[in-house]
């Protein structure tokens, strides 16, 4: 079994939440797996060309395309992003813009394929782990697990953090905060959180190792994809 695991984070390794997390449940799946960092990538949103209909392969020839082997090979997926105004970053959303060149003529590409999403943000990562959890719900896949946690927002190195009134350190510690090292989140020392993440590649890698079934995944996704359709009407 292979596992793909996207970091959408623009940070380098050494400072992204979404990279720690990722890699974290990836270690844990005792399944191969290759990691892929978007930092750096040119890869544009869904340009709605249709070019993708006959064939399922998308026309758009950026820094997507030789990932999307990869996203085909795959068992599954375990794919991160940062909280950017409530959602994901635009990277990670055009990356996921872009998997609608699998859906065509009933594609049945990615149905039935499990997936870890992982969100980590200034206060709270929920918000894109729910927004991916979504993104694999319309192409029936199931999200065994989410994991989010606090990150380090910029505005605790900017070199305002102490004065913006509406910034991260002001909204969390009060005016007049004093920045100090130790007052930067990092998932590395929320024992919840890498707790979390440590398990959630452990059910993973348990779900593929044991007769994984993609059609029977796939009609669950479906039943719960047509009840939210139902809800909406």
């Amino acid at each position: 079994m292979k596992i793909l695991g996207i970091s959408g984070s623009s940070r380098k390794k050494g400072t992204s939440g979404v990279m720690k997390l990722v890699e974290t449940v990836l270690e844990n799946t005792g399944c191969e797996y290759e990691l892929v960092s978007l930092r750096g990538k040119q890869i544009s949103g869904c340009i709605a060309c249709l070019g993708c209909l006959k064939d399922n392969v998308c026309k758009v020839k950026d820094d997507l395309t030789p990932l999307r082997d990869k996203i085909v090979e795959a068992d599954a997926f375990v794919i991160g992003a940062p909280n950017y105004y409530d959602t994901v970053n635009v990277l990670t959303h055009a990356f996921f813009e872009r998997w609608f060149q699998f859906r065509h003529q009933t594609g049945r590409t990615l149905w039935g394929k499990l997936a870890v999403s992982v969100g980590v943000g200034g206060t709270s990562g929920a918000a894109p782990a729910d927004q991916i959890e979504k993104f694999f719900m319309y192409n029936f896949i199931e999200t065994v697990a989410k994991v989010s946690g606090q990150g380090a927002a910029s505005c605790y190195t900017c070199g305002f953090g102490e004065t913006c009134q509406v910034g991260i350190p002001a909204m969390i510690h009060g005016p007049g905060v004093k920045i100090t090292d130790n007052m930067i989140p990092d998932v590395e020392n929320q024992d919840d959180v890498m707790a979390a993440a440590s398990e959630a590649g452990k059910l993973l890698g348990k779900r593929l190792s044991h007769g994984h079934d993609r059609i029977a995944v796939a009609q669950v996704v479906q039943e719960k994809m047509t009840a939210m359709f139902g809800q909406t009407v």
